[in-house]
């Protein structure tokens, strides 16, 4: 079987479709295309072209995984989720016909490749992750460390590094505090109940009897 054309792709400048004996077999990203030599001309078996099918695969799904990355930091949890989700069967519809179909999804060998590729280039990274969380997460409206500290080990960050950021951090309770009685104390016209939601955000009973009478 032969390579009879590559052409690029409309919908993404990046990828090129392969043609083997003038039917459309798959499609290759360029870098893709360079490396693994395919050309015009090119003559492959069967299993020659089974495995450049799956390395479009992983080429399309490393892509989409860089580009849930660049979002924002994730944690390796949340990346391991994410490609775990591509491994289930899907349905979409054919925007041509409106036929809908079952869509097989990808194998687990492939969405660890995927990750060991996003371990190796940097988009993996716990302690960047928590940085990131710890800093940015309700920054304006206050949040607790005790929260912040659920929150991480939920994401699956490691105890020792959401410990040590935590307490590299210039956030603490105290302040944090306030900023949530700020929002939320009109809200609550039942001072028991205002003290029992702020000891649910995380919140010490001591330091919240000692912020409601520095607000009086």
């Amino acid at each position: 079987m032969k390579i009879t054309a590559i052409t690029p792709q409309k919908q993404s400048e990046n990828r090129v479709n392969v043609m083997v004996d003038g039917v459309y077999r798959l499609s290759l990203d360029v870098f893709q295309l360079s490396d693994l030599g395919v050309r015009v001309g090119n003559e492959y078996t069967e299993d020659e072209l089974v495995f450049l099918e799956q390395e479009s695969q992983f080429g399309k799904l490393y892509v989409r995984a860089v580009e849930y990355s660049l979002m924002r930091p994730h944690s390796a949890r949340e990346l391991r989720d994410y490609l775990y989700k591509k491994t289930m069967n899907r349905k979409v519809k054919n925007r041509k016909t409106g036929e809908v179909y079952e869509r097989e999804g990808v194998s687990e060998s492939l969405t660890e490749r995927v990750f060991a590729r996003l371990v190796d280039k940097g988009y993996v990274d716990d302690e960047k992750f928590a940085r990131f969380w710890i800093e940015g997460r309700h920054r304006n409206k206050g949040t607790s460390k005790k929260r912040l500290q659920s929150e991480l080990f939920q994401k699956g960050v490691e105890r020792s590094i959401v410990d040590t950021l935590l307490n590299e951090s210039e956030r603490n309770d105290e302040s944090e505090l306030h900023k949530v009685l700020q929002r939320k104390r009109h809200r609550y016209p039942d001072q028991q109940k205002l003290i029992h939601y702020l000891m649910r955000q995380g919140f010490l009973y001591d330091d919240v009897i000692r912020a409601l009478r520095e607000n009086d």
